[in-house]
């Protein structure tokens, strides 16, 4: 039989574990897009607007990414 206070600590480890992947998900879905960004201005500078539209688009969803890796941690610990 498994304790109770050992479930919550491998919770609260879980929680740990889940919100730092999505932070470095999100980190590194950011920084390609940002890279992406810089080359498509550089090359050609007459679409930056239409690239910074679709830059957002992609940083958005990258850091919907960390939004559910803390809403899986928050759930974890026992927030929601």
């Amino acid at each position: 039989m498994v304790d109770t206070a050992t479930v919550t600590e491998f919770a609260k480890l879980g929680a740990g574990i889940a919100i730092g992947f999505g932070a470095v998900g999100a980190g590194l879905g950011i920084g390609v897009a940002t890279k992406g960004l810089m080359d498509a201005v550089s090359r050609q500078p007459e679409v930056a607007g239409k690239a910074f539209g679709f830059f957002l688009l992609g940083a958005a969803l990258a850091e919907a990414c960390a939004l559910y890796g803390f809403v899986i941690a928050a759930k974890l610990v026992g927030l929601f």
